[in-house]
């Protein structure tokens, strides 16, 4: 049963953002198949979290070729892909989730955010209204301006740690707590 009645929390993805960190950032080459998130896992877990459904918007440049694999493979999956096209130099994913997150903020409804770019951060601060608003990233790269949204209700899960979107480890420098510190993990 939901806490909120008919509400939905919107999944919005972006999934450049997400790849290019995974990428550059984490494992310093492209990610193999393998090695990127499970994204069923993150849908199930925005439904779970705040025990209502959860609709999933991934947003992806696709510039002159469409992915139709990896499409069919997001909409298998329950997303709606939303491949967007425009001139060399614009952000297209960009421009389409600060719209979408300032039409969500017309409608009775909630958001996670899965980016760390801080492109959205005058939308997002729009939307922490009231309604639960959520940025599932890796923590520490997500853009620092995020940390001021948290006093305005902003929630904070880990891709990796928190949403468990991974089938394996990734190797991330990270503060353990002592708990959860497994010395083998280092030997």
């Amino acid at each position: 049963m939901s806490d909120q009645g008919d509400r939905t929390t919107y999944v919005l993805v972006d999934g450049e953002n997400i790849d290019a960190t995974l990428g550059t950032s984490i494992l310093s080459r492209r990610p193999q198949p393998e090695e990127r998130p499970r994204w069923d896992r993150v849908l199930k877990f925005a439904a779970d979290r705040w025990h209502q459904p959860a609709k999933g918007l991934f947003f992806l440049a696709a510039n002159g070729e469409l992915p139709m694999s990896f499409i069919q493979a997001l909409t298998a999956l329950g997303y709606k892909p939303i491949p967007l096209s425009g001139g060399p130099h614009e952000k297209v994913v960009d421009i389409a989730i600060q719209r979408t997150i300032e039409a969500l903020a017309e409608r009775d409804a909630d958001l996670m955010l899965v980016s760390h770019d801080g492109d959205f951060l005058p939308q997002l601060e729009d939307v922490c209204d009231g309604r639960r608003v959520g940025l599932i990233a890796f923590r520490e790269f997500r853009n620092a301006g995020f940390v001021a949204l948290a006093d305005q209700g902003l929630e904070f899960f880990d891709l990796e740690y928190d949403v468990g979107a991974f089938n394996t480890s990734l190797k991330r420098i990270r503060i353990i707590p002592i708990e959860e510190f497994e010395p083998l993990d280092f030997l």
